[in-house]
This record gives C-alpha cells, sequence and structure tokens, in this order.
C-alpha cells in the first residue's frame, strides 16, 4: 500500500468564461483579467509544489502553469480536455435557448445526447473516467503529481471516483482553486481517502 498526493487545480478564467460562453474544445488563451487573478491569488494561496506536473494540454491550462509555477515542466495528458461542445461551442445561452438540438441536449437525462458535432455526457464521462484510471497507474509511483485542468474534467473526477452525491457542477472548483486528493494505491486499485481544498 502506498499514499499519493494528487492536486487538481482549474485554469484561469478566458474571455468564453467571462462572457459565460459554452467554450471546451475551443483552445482560448487566458483572458487580461484571468492572468490578473491568477497573480493574486498567487501572493495569497500557497500553491504546493509536487514531484511531477501535468496539464490537459489546452493553452488556458498551459498558461496557468507557467503563472502559478513559472518554469516548472509539465507534461500534457489530452485525455483530460474539457468537454467538446461542438456546435454549441463559443455561444451562449442566449443564442442557443430556442435551438431544438440545445434543447434536447439540456434536457436529456440518458447523458447519451450528442451536442451536434461534439460529445455526449456519456461519452464525456467514460473519456475522463478511462483517462483519470490510466492516469493513476501512470504517476503511482510518486509521492505527489499536479495537474492543471478543466472545472468539468475535475467535477467528474471527483464525481466518479469520490462522493456521487454531490454532482460534478457541485465539485467544480473556482478559477485557479481546486483539491488535494488523498489516496492510497494498492496493487490494481486506489482510492480516494481525503480531499482538502485549495
Amino acid at each position: 500500500m502506498k499514499k499519493l498526493n494528487l492536486y487538481l487545480l482549474r485554469h484561469g478564467k478566458t474571455l468564453a468564461n467571462e462572457n459565460k460562453l459554452y467554450c471546451g474544445f475551443t483552445d482560448l488563451p487566458l483572458s487580461e483579467k484571468g492572468r490578473e487573478e491568477l497573480a493574486l491569488l498567487k501572493e495569497k494561496i500557497s500553491y504546493q509544489e509536487a514531484e511531477k506536473y501535468y496539464t490537459s494540454g489546452a493553452l488556458r491550462a498551459n498558461e496557468t502553469i507557467g503563472i502559478i509555477y513559472e518554469n516548472n515542466e509539465f507534461e500534457e495528458v489530452k485525455g483530460f480536455f474539457e468537454y467538446n461542445f461542438g456546435d454549441f461551442e463559443m455561444k451562449s445561452y442566449e443564442e442557443l435557448k430556442d435551438n431544438k438540438d440545445y434543447i434536447n441536449w439540456i434536457t436529456d437525462e440518458s447523458l447519451n445526447f450528442k451536442c451536434p458535432g461534439g460529445e455526449s455526457k456519456s461519452e464525456y464521462r467514460k473519456r475522463i473516467k478511462e483517462e483519470f484510471i490510466s492516469f493513476i497507474k501512470k504517476i503511482k509511483d510518486n509521492n505527489s503529481v499536479l495537474l492543471i485542468s478543466h472545472g468539468g474534467t475535475i467535477g467528474t473526477i471527483l464525481e466518479e471516483f469520490y462522493d456521487s452525491s454531490k454532482s460534478f457542477y457541485e465539485w467544480q472548483p473556482s478559477y485557479g482553486r481546486g483539491y488535494k486528493l488523498e489516496l492510497e494505491i494498492l496493487k490494481s486499485e486506489f482510492k480516494i481517502l481525503k480531499i482538502i481544498e485549495i
């Protein structure tokens, strides 16, 4: 049995976040406000150092790790990229509210309705779940690892692997914040023992 500390942080704000647009696969940089907020958070929070650093490969995640951790080397894990909203990307609720496909997507309880040109909620969950299992196998020999990804990614990980009584929306941290996960690694399994907000 081995213990591992895994830090999950959400990237800083983009213009899409500020304007309440659906932005998953669209590879936006941080906004000016997002950069300023991260710089202020860095003064306020004691961000933990780690043995290994990873991002989802999104520009906004890579820029976030650059601001918080400056020149630390990191690897990209593309499977942790945010949800693919397809034709809904970079559009607001107001623009979409009368769109039949959009209504079907937001009211779909089966989670199997695909965003046109994107993915369904069940496909997204499966992708994140499989990537997380694979990721733990990859990092299990380390003592501490940090991943900067997305609100949906972090929320899905915690709903799937820690506490499903809270939805992934409730688990999503604010920009530049996240969680420290204390994991127990067994031979072929792992368990999240405890989480602490960052």
